[in-house]
């Protein structure tokens, strides 16, 4: 079997394996581990809070990613990037109700 057709049995065998999986945890006939969940999580590129119903919320991973990097900026640079996108917001919002 060349690359592509394997690549492609893999992928079929994978999807029918998450959709078996999802059936399963839907009938409540099977619990996913935690490292499963959050594999499926990764995989869907979605919280595991928002993977488990805990929240209705779907953040974006690249919002995410930049709220990391600003939490570890000192304190005063913090300040600096919140009165900047405090600033945009409100203009932002300004130019909507116009």
């Amino acid at each position: 079997m060349h690359n592509g057709k394997l690549y492609k049995y893999l992928s079929l065998f994978y999807c029918y394996e998450v959709a078996n999986f999802v059936e399963q945890d839907e009938r409540e006939e099977v619990k996913p581990s935690i490292e499963m969940a959050t594999q499926l999580a990764e995989a869907l590129e979605v919280s595991l809070d928002y993977l488990v119903g805990s929240t209705d919320i779907l953040l974006d991973k690249n919002i995410v990613a930049k709220i990391l990097d600003i939490q570890k900026l000192k304190e005063n640079d913090r300040q600096h990037v919140f009165a900047l996108l405090d600033a945009f917001l409100k203009q932002t919002k300004l130019q909507s109700i116009m």
